[in-house]
């Protein structure tokens, strides 16, 4: 059986631009809402960025907001001062999600509100 792999933009993000995550508590903001289909399989890059000037703490939800086993948590150094311009840093590498009827959901929130943004994109890995 031959596989489709087809490159999305995150779910939560409007036309590819950054998602701007004001949650600072879960449930967080919407970062990619994964297939309703069972086969399909989603590959999940996601990059965030902290234009505060200090570091802040962003939580990745992995398709769940109560198991420990189900989050991801990341420090995002400071990218707006003078001399510290790092630029975005990965923090999902590729990891995947199944599809799932009951559509899974990765969703974020930052130690503040409105510094942090997270980009990326998504290979969804079909089957035919």
């Amino acid at each position: 059986m031959a596989a489709t792999v087809t490159k999305l933009i995150l779910s939560g993000s409007t036309d590819g631009l950054p998602i701007p995550i004001d949650a600072v508590a879960t449930a967080g903001n919407t970062i990619h809402l994964g297939s309703a289909t069972t086969t399909d399989i989603d590959e999940i890059w996601i990059w965030a960025q902290n234009a505060d000037t200090v570091a802040r703490d962003l939580t990745i939800e992995w398709g769940g907001v109560t198991d420990p086993d189900h989050i991801i948590e990341v420090t995002i150094e400071p990218s707006g001062t003078a001399g510290s311009r790092s630029g975005p840093e990965l923090v999902v590498p590729g990891l995947i999600i199944q599809g799932n009827a009951v559509q899974l959901t990765v969703a974020g929130f930052a130690s503040v509100t409105d510094q942090i943004t997270v980009h990326g994109f998504v290979n969804r890995i079909s089957s035919a």
